[in-house]
């Protein structure tokens, strides 16, 4: 019973990071049919800039983790502005090698500005302790990851279908050239769904930087898990995203405590069997079409 429930709070936690880092590419790959492979370097940048603020400069888990966020926000707002938007209509390929060389940038600068050494996230006093349920003592940043992976994914869907910015994306989507027409800013509703992208991959590099170690090489190692992730919970699908974070979590960890001579081989036979199973998303019925 020990080993199950460490297993699950475990793997609850790490599929939450997977979803907070993951949700910005559901909504840019799903809604806006962009292809951002350098998704990976905004949770990078998130987590590099939180531990230097900690450990060079002092300051609180909090303000840091803000500024963070919106550091990397303004970086994937930038981005957007000045060179993506001319991507959304290019052929997917173009967007892969652009993305891809992106990535490649971000890792070179992050290599030759911190090194290559594992960058730690200090954690405070309070959040380093563990927390006794009663039933069982976790760690009392599992349960944050886990508390703010559930606050993401009820914002996220909160504004992606009760708002009117929500209802201005989906527009914008479906039809540019009309959205503009009933008054919608298109260019402000890409940048600001780009901007909130990026800063919750930051969140996400953050919170995981004990289970997903900050190192420059970072958004190459972990693109893969963020593609699968998006891949198995459907395009788009942010509860679907959800669904695949935790249950593709769980298997990971399970496979590390129960046979981690074996590596990833049971993450990615689950990953098989559940887009052969679902393919267009865990949630949507087989014969649904995306």
């Amino acid at each position: 019973m020990t080993l199950l429930i460490n297993i699950l709070m475990d793997g609850i936690a790490y599929g939450m990071v997977l979803f907070i880092i993951s949700v910005g590419l559901t909504i840019t790959l799903g809604l806006m049919r962009f292809v951002n492979l350098a998704h990976g370097a905004f949770a990078m940048t998130g987590g590099y800039v939180a531990a230097w603020l900690m450990g060079k400069q002092g300051w609180g888990l909090l303000p840091a983790i803000l500024a963070a966020i919106a550091t990397t926000g303004a970086i994937g707002a930038l981005l957007e502005a000045l060179v993506l938007r001319r991507l959304y209509r290019r052929p997917e390929l173009q967007q892969v090698l652009f993305t891809i060389g992106l990535t490649f940038l971000f890792v070179a600068t992050i290599n030759l500005v911190f090194g290559p050494q594992v960058q730690m996230i200090p954690l405070p006093a309070w959040l380093a302790s563990s927390v006794d349920l009663g039933f069982r003592t976790i760690p009392a940043q599992r349960l944050l990851v886990i508390a703010v992976g559930v606050a993401v994914l009820l914002g996220v869907y909160w504004v992606m279908n009760t708002t009117r910015f929500g209802v201005w994306l989906r527009a914008t989507v479906d039809n540019t050239a009309a959205a503009e027409s009933l008054g919608i800013p298109v260019q402000w509703v890409y940048a600001i769904t780009f901007a909130a992208g990026a800063g919750l991959a930051a969140l996400g590099g953050i919170l995981g930087a004990e289970l997903m170690p900050l190192e420059p090489f970072y958004p190459i190692k972990y693109l893969v898990l963020v593609l699968v992730v998006v891949a198995v919970g459907g395009m788009g699908n942010i509860a679907g995203s959800a669904a695949a974070a935790v249950g593709l979590g769980i298997v990971e960890t399970a496979s590390k405590y129960l046979a981690s001579d074996w590596g990833s081989l049971f993450f990615f036979a689950a990953v098989a069997i559940l887009l052969g199973w679902r393919p267009n998303g865990i949630l949507v019925p087989r014969s649904a079409r995306t």
